[in-house]
């Protein structure tokens, strides 16, 4: 029995804190252990912050895990390191000590990892060594004698396979019996060894407890030579990236409809056994049109993040950050932003707090004042919806002219990123090219058991979000869509009743502002809560069009309302718009947190905005010139 508190300020007595390098599987460890959720990948930099669970053993005794973030010795010199560093000292304020430490190690990269546990044990603290991966180093054919290995250690030694299900049992044992007995510990020390000395140690315990190792390199070299290859390399990225957007249109179709058809119903059902009246009207034009409305998208968001997980398990994307380290160097970012934007496809608050991996406060800066740009996939159901009803179900050369102009709105994204920061770290943040060091992982076959919960785990913080924020908002805009109600004596043939709202009125006085840019007044009311969450857009359109009484299938199928209502250069000025759209108020919370002041969010939002209107203004006026 297991149980995750997520992030708490406080640590209960027994607490063993899981140390080691970066991507050797403490984070797969610890959701195992713990029963946790966290994410895992085949690269560096994942945990940028502890986490906190409870394991409960057979002998009903009740321990509490920390995950940190990874490092490769104890002198810190990333913001992650440093708060590694801080637990395990005992000097974060309001925390205790852990009472022991569990030194995970990567059994087919002692070489590396060693190095770290040495330097724990010269902190006299308890310590055990979990030999992680075990079951990967044998089908390498690596043989590690773990007697031997904790004779010379001189420290509890136990293997383990995170991703298994029995995986933790030897750690288990040995939890249970540090309450009893403590693990043993070495006397501490203050005198610092030098690398060459931890080296040399390594080299000696590595001849004894696993001679071939320093014979097993890593493998699939002739692999890297293509996908690494300055030239065929990218051509086989782009591949990648353009086999991820055909899919992600092609392979949706069943279940999207499956789902609007199943809002249909419900909407039809609702109209055929309620009586008219505000309760109605609040079921079909509030929630079944505004949430419905964007729960539709859940398919193609999961169709784009099973190929994100499926590279990040496999090992490429560290290659592909490689391969991109050339181009973010020419724009004046450390090779060490690729890892943060890339977490910003999935949302900018993950990406933004990625950037403690880069340790010049300068880089890291221009790294969370782009990161926004990169395209989350909160953006996908306005690109989609917006494709959807404007760009023909066409194939050019093949491939589907939808997936196409997806895949040029997350390219317009990365491109929009790199001259933001070559402006930036030109003119605000000038600073010397930081190279990329990172570590790449070996090829791994993808774990069908990461996929399913990291699928999973976007389909509920998806679901959480449309039955959390998005239903609240949907219901708030909808009580402003309805009331005030129109005048005693109002008919159909003045107008629609939306216009004597609340939101009606507000759209009106906020369309002065974005009718230069061809928005209309609906489209200014939705921009409105798309600031709490974007995709809120879509819902609010679906609501607000519901409410104007444009068409009563509105609730079932907004997309052909919108293709008959609005300009080409309308729709296109929107996506322009999506491209720089200003972060949501979450996203600004994580910014005043990460750089500790309101300076910086307030700047990134202002920027955005000008950014956004900009383009728009310049799409729209250059379709309507083309005829558009």
């Amino acid at each position: 029995m297991s149980q995750s508190l997520g992030v708490e300020p406080t640590l209960p007595i027994r607490c063993i804190a899981l140390v080691g390098n970066p991507n050797c599987g403490k984070t797969a460890l610890f959701n195992l252990l713990t029963g946790a959720r966290q994410k895992v990948a085949n690269y560096a930099g994942v945990t940028v912050e502890r986490k906190v669970g409870l394991v409960h053993l057979h002998n009903g005794q009740t321990v509490s895990v920390v995950d940190l973030p990874g490092a490769y010795s104890l002198t810190a010199a990333t913001p992650d390191e440093q708060v590694t560093l801080e637990v395990i000292e005992g000097r974060r304020a309001g925390e205790d000590t852990p009472d022991a430490i569990v030194a995970v190690v990567d059994a087919t990269n002692l070489r590396m990892n060693l190095r770290l546990v040495l330097e724990l044990k010269r902190l006299g603290r308890p310590l055990l060594v979990a030999v992680n991966m075990a079951d990967v180093a044998r089908a390498q054919g690596l043989k590690i004698d773990l007697a031997r290995l904790a004779i010379e250690l001189g420290l509890p030694v136990v293997e383990t396979v995170a991703i298994k299900h029995n995986g933790h049992a030897q750690l288990l044992a040995q939890l249970e019996q540090h309450l009893a007995q403590p693990w043993p510990s070495a006397p501490a020390s203050t005198a610092s060894a030098s690398s060459a000395d931890l080296q040399r140690e390594v080299r000696r315990i590595l001849a004894l407890v696993a001679p071939l190792a320093p014979t097993l390199g890593r493998f699939q070299y002739r692999l890297d030579a293509v996908v690494m290859h300055p030239v065929w390399g990218l051509v086989v990225l782009a591949a990648v990236l353009f086999l991820i957007f055909q899919a992600v249109f092609s392979w949706a179709n069943w279940p999207m409809d499956a789902i609007k058809g199943a809002m249909a119903a419900v909407g039809d059902w609702i109209l055929a056994h309620m009586a008219s009246g505000p309760l109605r009207s609040l079921l079909v034009d509030g929630v079944v049109a505004g949430v419905g409305g964007v729960l539709v998208f859940m398919p193609q968001i999961l169709i784009l993040f099973f190929f994100i997980l499926l590279l990040e398990d496999s090992g490429y994307l560290p290659r592909a950050a490689f391969l991109l380290d050339n181009l973010m160097g020419k724009v004046g970012l450390s090779g060490r932003a690729f890892i943060p934007l890339l977490s910003s496809f999935a949302c900018a608050i993950p990406g933004i707090m990625a950037t403690r991996t880069i340790a010049n406060w300068k880089d890291r800066l221009a790294t969370i004042m782009v990161a926004p740009l990169m395209t989350c996939s909160a953006r996908l159901p306005v690109y989609a919806l917006l494709i959807g009803a404007f760009v023909p179900e066409r194939r050019l050369g093949g491939l589907s002219l939808r997936g196409l102009t997806l895949f040029g709105l997350y390219v317009a994204g990365v491109v929009s990123a790199m001259g933001v920061a070559w402006v930036f770290k030109r003119v605000w943040m000038k600073d010397g090219y930081q190279p990329l060091m990172l570590e790449l992982p070996p090829y791994r076959r993808p774990s069908l058991r990461n996929l399913a919960q990291g699928l999973w785990e976007r389909a509920h913080i998806f679901l959480r979000r449309v039955g959390g924020i998005i239903f609240a908002l949907m219901v708030v805009l909808w009580f402003l869509s309805t009331y005030p109600a129109p005048p005693a004596g109002w008919d159909a043939a003045q107008g629609p009743a939306i216009q004597y709202s609340f939101a009606g009125m507000m759209g009106h006085a906020l369309q002065w502002i974005f009718a230069p840019i061809g928005f209309n007044w609906q489209i200014s009311i939705a921009l409105v809560p798309g600031m709490a969450a974007r995709e809120v857009v879509v819902g609010a359109l679906g609501t607000v069009y519901a409410l104007s009484g444009v068409d009563a299938s509105v609730a079932d199928a907004l997309s052909p309302v919108i293709a008959q209502g609005w300009s080409l250069a309308t729709a296109y000025a929107l996506l322009a718009w999506f491209v720089f759209a200003p972060q949501c108020l979450s996203t600004l919370a994580v910014v005043r947190r990460e750089t500790n002041s309101w300076r910086y969010p307030l700047f990134m939002a202002a920027y955005l905005f000008v950014l956004a209107y900009a383009a728009a203004f310049a799409t729209y006026r250059i379709t309507l010139w083309l005829g558009g």
